[in-house]
């Protein structure tokens, strides 16, 4: 959910008093392109790329599920990410194909309100978790004898428990008030979802409010644990460089590895559709950038972490090939 504060100022839409029930109004999805001869490529792709998400999270969940050795707060915060990652291909890229196939770009009111309800809590929660995994491997590393009874069960449960209450208290705030707000029948959002910050700039009514909530909640839900990843692994850095081995460092840095280059992909990816929509004010260009962390960064991470980890490969060795 990439929202730029700078809408309030730029937006200006006269309130006029609608006579037709919002409620009954449809919305067409422009989608990434409107050529028909890219429309076959586009599902191609986009199929693939979610039949991988969805595998591969679940690969990631499985392995961790079936091990006792992969029992532990680092894999746990992993299975929960993987389930978010699926969560939020699975709110977006179904109605994109379903359009795609069709033929058909319409989305009704509702859909696109529902959309936004599940789609929001989603984003909001891999920003979190990443910032659990984060302070899970400050503690590991910097706190290694203390990491058992810091990183106890109840605390990690607690920890992802307010991650969801926050998320969801989040996004029923958001939906409530866009649903206050008054919308032209046919309007056209320039995107392959229903956006919150789309939806907003389509407003027939004041967006006064919106706008300040919208910019409150992105500045504290994205700029705060961005500061807490940024914080652990300063701290991290910090910690590493006083070992006096070679080989301490390298095996203290290679249990952050991993999700150090998740985070590096998810901050890069989000980072670049708001410097693209601030820069080029393109549509197009703002959508083709969400494809980024709402389908490419889900893909990627179970590869990431497969690759990279040698646990996680392990178990899948054993899981396909029936041997260690």
């Amino acid at each position: 959910m990439i929202v730029s504060c700078s809408s309030y100022f730029d937006s200006h839409i006269n309130y006029t008093e609608l006579g037709n029930d919002t409620r009954s109004s449809e919305f067409l999805l422009l989608g990434l392109s409107e050529e028909p001869e890219l429309q076959p490529f586009l599902f191609g792709l986009f199929l693939s790329m979610y039949l991988v998400t969805i595998l591969g999270n679940l690969l990631i969940i499985l392995a961790v599920n079936s091990d006792s050795h992969l029992h532990t707060p680092m894999y746990f915060f992993l299975t929960n990410l993987s389930f978010v990652d699926i969560c939020v291909t699975s709110t977006t890229v179904p109605k994109m194909l379903v359009n795609i196939q069709t033929q058909r770009k319409v989305i009704t009111y509702e859909s696109c309100i529902t959309q936004i309800y599940f789609f929001v809590p989603f984003v909001v929660l891999d920003n979190f978790l990443l910032t659990v995994m984060a302070y899970d491997r400050f503690v590991a590393i910097c706190h290694p004898l203390c990491y058992t009874v810091i990183m106890n069960p109840k605390f990690c449960g607690l920890l992802v428990l307010v991650s969801w209450i926050v998320s969801v208290l989040n996004s029923l705030l958001q939906t409530l008030m866009v649903l206050q707000l008054s919308f032209c029948t046919g309007m056209e959002i320039p995107h392959f979802f229903c956006e919150l910050s789309q939806m907003i700039q389509l407003a027939c009514s004041d967006t006064f409010l919106n706008d300040m909530v919208t910019c409150f909640t992105t500045v504290l839900l994205g700029g705060a644990p961005l500061a807490g990843v940024l914080y652990s692994y300063s701290k991290i850095v910090s910690s590493i460089r006083g070992i006096s081995s070679a080989q301490g460092k390298y095996k203290a840095f290679s249990t952050c590895a991993s999700h150090l280059s998740v985070v590096s992909l998810f901050y890069c990816t989000v980072l670049g559709v708001y410097l693209s929509s601030a820069a080029t004010q393109s549509s197009l260009s703002s959508a083709t950038a969400s494809v980024m962390y709402t389908v490419v960064t889900p893909m990627l991470n179970p590869f990431i972490y497969s690759l990279r980890n040698r646990d996680i490969k392990e178990v899948l060795n054993v899981f396909f090939r029936g041997k260690p």
